[in-house]
Parts: C-alpha cells; sequence; structure tokens
C-alpha cells in the first residue's frame, strides 16, 4: 500500500522544478474459474526534472466483471478511478509541480483499450482539472507501473 504521508514528505521536500507523474496499468486473468484483474499504480517523481526518479506504487488485485474481453470497459474505468483517487490524496502536496496523469488507454480506434477513451479523459478532466496523457504518451502507465510490477516494488 502507498503510504501517501511519506510519498507527500518526499514531494514537499523537492524543488519546484520537480516534475510528478501519476499513471497506471492493469491486466485480466483467470483463477480458478473466475476472472480477476490486477492493478498497478505508480507515483513517479522526477527529482528536480533532471535528477532521475524515485517511484512509489502499490498493486491490488479484484474481481473482473467485464463481459467483453476485447472491450474491458469496467476495468479500464475502474484504472482511472485509482488513478484520480491518488491524485486527490496528494493534491495538497503538488502546488505549483509540474504533474501529468497519465493513462495506458489507446487513442488508436484499432485498440480495446480505445472503448473509454473519452470516458477516462473527461473524468480526469472534471476530477483532477487536468488533460491526461493516452498511449504512447503515457510512460508513467506503459512503462512505469509495468516495471514496478515486475520488481516487486508495488506488491
Amino acid at each position: 500500500m502507498i503510504d501517501i504521508f511519506e510519498v507527500s514528505e518526499y514531494i514537499r521536500n523537492q524543488s519546484q522544478e520537480t516534475k510528478v507523474y501519476i499513471g497506471g496499468d492493469s491486466y485480466r486473468f483467470k483463477k480458478q474459474g473466475r476472472w480477476y484483474a490486477e492493478y498497478t499504480v505508480v507515483i513517479v517523481i522526477h527529482k528536480d526534472g533532471n535528477n532521475g526518479c524515485k517511484i512509489f506504487g502499490e498493486t491490488s488485485i479484484e474481481k473482473d466483471y467485464d463481459s467483453v474481453k476485447h472491450k474491458p470497459r469496467l476495468r479500464l474505468m475502474n484504472e482511472v478511478y485509482k488513478i484520480a483517487d491518488l491524485y486527490l490524496q496528494l493534491s495538497d502536496v503538488l502546488g505549483d509541480k509540474a504533474i501529468e496523469v497519465h493513462l495506458d488507454i489507446n487513442v488508436d480506434n484499432t485498440a480495446g483499450s480505445n472503448c473509454v477513451v473519452q470516458q477516462a479523459v473527461g473524468y480526469i478532466r472534471g476530477v483532477c482539472n487536468v488533460v491526461p496523457m493516452c498511449k504512447p504518451k503515457a510512460f508513467a502507465a506503459s512503462c512505469a507501473a509495468d516495471r514496478a510490477k515486475e520488481l516487486k516494488i508495488a506488491v
């Protein structure tokens, strides 16, 4: 579980040039005949905007109720809700620092995740008041969350 107090203190101790990226990723798997989704959310803190990064993250597993595998609406929107919640928990310490929200959603019409692009972008804009980045520009979602999961720092 992400310790919001620890992350907040870390951000407070960084310079104004520090950039913060919040993103997430999920995937669906079957276990004992039931579908589940594994969600990983991360906060990437790019120190001074050019001095390396620190990543905080967590992974959770929940039942997945999507009925159409190639259009994972519910799972992807749950991922978006988790990212927005993380942003809101940190909003008090972000101040004027550069912040980006990264969604693991593809704007390409042929991609399955495209089924929620408008809803996801609208939700983040409305709740967080930022325009989110989507694939391929969403490295915190596409790369950092995947890497955190692999390294088990997010478990």
